[in-house]
């Protein structure tokens, strides 16, 4: 009997498994618009912890107008340490300084991409960053403002983390 239960269990293999599978790209072109209308339209994940969905902001890296709304102004941009002595640090090894130029604010060990322009004038912004550093992502609202003609950067941040008092920045020359 097991003589015969080999040969019989091949050939049921064989038919199971034989002939090519044509349930491939060539198929999805035969199924009528009602078919495809019956089918349920594929779920797309929502956190509803995260921030308004925002698209960045296009970005011009020379923007000429101080104010444009799609990049920091300007009058904002260089190179600002939170003491005018931390000025002379050698680049890179400055860790008060903060860079800013068209899109970006580089800090010592993390980076700010420009993500969304709230508010803009010659002088201010109140933009929303996406910072990474040290393996962190995360997202930060800022506010950037001149003061004393232009020789202090006045930054107040708001949200989580966020550090409670303004910050200041003396801009620092070339």
């Amino acid at each position: 009997m097991t003589r015969f239960m080999l040969p019989a269990m091949v050939l049921l293999l064989a038919a199971c498994s034989g002939g090519e599978d044509k349930s491939g790209p060539e198929d999805t072109a035969e199924i009528s618009p009602l078919q495809k209308a019956d089918r349920p339209a594929p779920e797309t994940a929502v956190d509803e912890d995260l921030p308004e969905a925002t698209e960045p902001a296009p970005v011009q890296e020379k923007a000429e107008s101080a104010g444009d709304g799609k990049s920091i102004p300007a009058a904002i941009r260089g190179r600002w340490a939170l003491k005018a002595a931390d000025c002379a640090a050698k680049r890179g090894t400055d860790l008060t300084a903060l860079v800013i130029d068209a899109a970006n604010l580089r800090f010592f060990e993390s980076h700010g991409e420009l993500a969304r322009v709230r508010e803009s004038g010659a002088e201010r912004i109140v933009a929303d960053y996406r910072f990474s550093g040290e393996g962190e992502e995360w997202d930060r609202r800022m506010q950037l403002e001149l003061a004393d003609g232009g020789k202090t950067l006045v930054r107040r941040d708001s949200g989580e983390g966020a550090a409670a008092e303004p910050i200041r920045y003396t801009r620092c020359a070339g």
